[in-house]
């Protein structure tokens, strides 16, 4: 087995959170996240990289594949600081065109190829990427977007990373925006900057509660900072093989799973969709140490091992972790039967690039707390006046560090909302414990969480209240399984009659799959408040109270 270089700072879990060892680590990190592949290459050329099925990449393979590809892009006329749209599941395709658009300077925009096209064209209206790239031999649905913008295959570059396609800015298959041109609007002067390390490295699109999404910028430091943090706090070596099946166009599989294995010197097993039989054939048979995901994740997995008790082997699994959404406890206590190991948790979200807080390892919870805040960031609870609360009392988390966001893409106003004095409120509500354990109590706003990604009603409810049979409509969430499931009530227009069959197909034709709702209900009239405002909570009451109004 291959050996990593000597670690960044040798620190041992009790001492990593003293100022000095952060500031040693923050003293030691790489400028750009294009630099890791370099790293590792440098002194481990033939250590495993990337895997995906019976394709592999090495360290030196990686890197020159990178070169290659930042080499095409030039001659295809990115520049500096253009946003250049990847439509992607996971593959060695994306993380080759991650790196090579950050050689660049250019801004990789990574979107899940799972997204409607619909919502695929407001990003691109609102990003004004130069060049759409789309992962065509890893994703079937990448493969029908590329189709859908007539962009053409090519054979990129020497190395076999998989079939990918491209399209030229100025493509507007539906219309929603005028034609662009590859370097309009630039960047505003406020995201940009000399320094190599805070220049944007990520942009990602997370819908805030107008249903308008917001694009995250991300810069190199912040997701190198999380990266760094990570891998020391899961004790990752070279010889780890980490199972990367959660998107790597969401932010914690960008920082966490994928940067922070390979700024550890160790392989990336890619997936491009969660499958138990594929989980259980890559447990058993291929090595894997680390398996992280969201509790959806883990109870599906449960169940097919369960059935299936003959195919649930894991010889080197040595750490699991849950996160990306609320994990339940009845949850926690089966996968650790299952896993005979604890079940490891943590927040955080997409502005904090993502993590916030994560248990460790040496002190694993026996609650379904988040852990203790991650090593060089302060955290605050809130009051709704603004006031800073004791430990043990519940407001709102706010959040200071290495790994608060740049900003809002093109949005000044949402960013100073967001962002006080560096203090980036998260709009969640917390309490702190005594051993400085962070517990996610409730969101200050009404996001719901679904297999790990955010889904704020409004969006539902914009494209329900576009049916011309819908007086109003209003979307929750609904527990499940550690999960979250969306519902939705509709009212109709006077005298109209339809199903709630008619509205489910009117969502798959406008929504992602993970953002249409679970149910539809039909009602005579959504309970309001004297001011005409949805009262949701008695939405919520239709599920434990007998006294329900009439369903349609």
């Amino acid at each position: 087995m291959h050996r990593a270089p000597s670690p960044i700072i040798n620190v041992s879990p009790s001492d990593f959170a003293e100022t000095e060892s952060i500031q040693a680590l923050l003293a030691s990190l790489p400028q750009r996240i294009d630099e890791l592949p370099e790293r590792i290459a440098q002194h481990h050329p033939t250590a495993p990289a990337l895997i995906e099925n019976t394709r592999r990449l090495s360290y030196a393979d990686l890197r020159d594949a990178i070169n290659a590809m930042a080499q095409q892009l030039r001659l295809a006329g990115v520049q500096a600081n253009d946003r250049v749209m990847i439509i992607n599941e996971n593959c060695i395709a994306l993380i080759v065109m991650i790196f090579a658009t950050t050689r660049l300077n250019a801004w990789p925009l990574l979107i899940n190829a799972r997204l409607s096209s619909a919502e695929i064209e407001q990003i691109r209206a609102h990003a004004k990427p130069c060049l759409t790239v789309y992962t065509t031999e890893a994703s079937a649905t990448a493969q029908q977007h590329a189709q859908r913008d007539h962009a053409w295959h090519a054979s990129c570059i020497a190395f076999d990373i998989g079939a990918l396609a491209f399209s030229k800015a100025a493509a507007s298959p539906l219309g929603l925006s005028p034609s662009l041109t590859p370097h309009d609007p630039v960047p505003s002067a406020a995201t940009l900057t000399t320094d190599r390390a805070q220049q944007c490295a990520a942009l990602l699109y997370t819908t805030g509660t107008t249903g308008t999404p917001k694009g995250v910028m991300l810069s190199h430091h912040n997701l190198l900072f999380i990266a760094a943090v990570s891998s020391t706090l899961r004790h990752v070596t070279a010889n780890d093989i980490v199972y990367a099946v959660l998107p790597i166009s969401h932010v914690y599989g960008l920082a966490s799973v994928c940067l922070g294995t390979l700024f550890a010197g160790a392989a990336l097993r890619l997936a491009p969709r969660f499958s138990p039989e594929a989980v259980c054939h890559a447990l058993a048979h291929e090595g894997i140490t680390i398996l992280q995901g969201v509790p959806t994740m883990h109870a599906k997995l449960i169940e097919y091992a369960q059935a299936h008790p003959e195919y649930w082997h894991t010889p080197q699994l040595r750490f699991v972790y849950s996160g990306g959404s609320p994990l339940d406890a009845t949850l926690k206590r089966r996968a650790e039967a299952l896993y005979a190991m604890p079940l490891h948790n943590g927040y955080g979200m997409t502005e904090s690039s993502p993590t916030i807080a994560q248990t460790r390892l040496d002190v694993p919870p026996t609650d379904t707390s988040v852990g203790p805040p991650i090593p060089g960031i302060q955290v605050r609870i809130v009051a709704a006046d603004g006031a800073i609360l004791k430990q043990g009392k519940v407001g709102e988390l706010w959040v200071r560090g290495p790994n608060v966001m740049l900003g809002y893409y093109r949005d000044a106003i949402a960013t100073q909302a967001a962002v006080v004095d560096g203090w980036l409120k998260t709009g969640d509500l917390a309490r702190q414990d005594a051993n400085n354990a962070l517990h996610i109590i409730g969101r200050c706003k009404e996001l719901i969480i679904r297999s790990g990604f955010n889904i704020y009603p409004a969006e539902i409810e914009q494209v329900l209240n576009s049916h011309p049979d819908v007086m109003h409509s209003a979307v929750i969430g609904r527990p499940l399984l550690g999960d979250e499931e969306i519902i939705a009530f509709v009212e109709l227009k006077p005298g109209i009659c339809a199903t709630p069959q008619t509205f489910v197909s009117w969502c798959a034709a406008r929504l992602a799959p993970y953002k249409q709702p679970a149910e539809i209900r039909l009602l005579k009239a959504l309970p309001t408040a004297a001011t005409g405002k949805i009262l949701k909570r008695t939405l919520h009451q239709l599920f434990t109270d007998d006294s329900s109004p009439p369903l349609r």
